[in-house]
């Protein structure tokens, strides 16, 4: 996944709206959101099949999401390396960063919501740091939270994010309805993948490999209930989806 946009107002009746783009090789298998995990017990996330993990893990009893990016920095060693893809299974689960051995991990950015706040943490391969994030909307990308004047795709969409309107209430519905102008945002607002501002992107990289946005993810979490719609074919934004969701976790 590389972006991942926020929204934190914990006033509002839906506090916590995330939106997850997930670039890849368009070759890696991939399975769209379901229950996989038996050893997480009442998540829901897309599988990647090569590794076994997620890019994002909802947990609709806790109210929460948590979201993963690839980062900058060392790399861990080949003899030691774990898939990131177990860190947002973990961290949906209990809240938190998970308490693994940091230094057999390639360096990532986690995202973690729930009714409480949303909180970031950064491992460089050498550090680790958390930050809670403030209220208001936020994008993260694989260079961290760049300003608007850094970045083409963040200058772009995050001041139109933050105009969206939020949803008032978690409920059922077709996902246009639901999310209004988040859903024509995170499908990409019509900007063409060639471009430097485009939040779903395609590149040609080298013979015959294909990198590209291959699914996004909208997540809405409230006292009362969680929204998850899903996106699997970013090409043809008729195919949003609502992900089903366990009753406990309903609104």
């Amino acid at each position: 996944m590389c972006t991942v946009i926020v929204s934190v107002e914990p006033d509002a009746e839906v506090p916590v709206l995330l939106a997850g783009v997930r670039d890849e090789f368009v070759a890696r298998p991939w399975m769209s959101p379901g229950s996989y995990w038996p050893e997480h017990p009442g998540l829901l996330g897309g599988k990647d099949l090569l590794a076994g993990g997620t890019w994002l893990a909802v947990n609709p009893a806790a109210r929460r999401v948590a979201a993963l990016l690839n980062g900058q920095g060392r790399p861990a060693g080949l003899d030691v390396r774990l898939t990131r893809g177990d860190l947002p299974l973990r961290a949906a689960d209990a809240g938190e960063m998970p308490h693994v051995d940091l230094s057999r991990y390639d360096p990532f950015y986690l995202v973690v919501g729930g009714l409480d706040g949303v909180r970031l943490w950064t491992w460089d391969g050498q550090r680790i740091a958390e930050e809670k994030l403030p209220r208001g909307l936020h994008v993260i990308v694989n260079a961290g939270m760049p300003g608007e004047d850094e970045n083409a795709r963040v200058g772009y969409f995050r001041p139109r994010f933050a105009r969206a309107e939020r949803p008032e209430r978690v409920t059922g519905g077709a996902p246009d309805r639901f999310w209004g102008d988040w859903l024509e945002l995170a499908s990409g607002d019509g900007v063409p993948a060639d471009d430097p501002r485009a939040l779903l992107v395609r590149h040609e990289v080298g013979e015959r490999r294909v990198y590209a946005s291959l699914s996004v993810t909208l997540v809405a979490l409230a006292e009362n209930g969680v929204r998850y719609d899903f996106l699997p074919f970013p090409e043809d934004p008729r195919t949003w989806h609502t992900v089903e969701i366990p009753a406990e976790g309903r609104g």
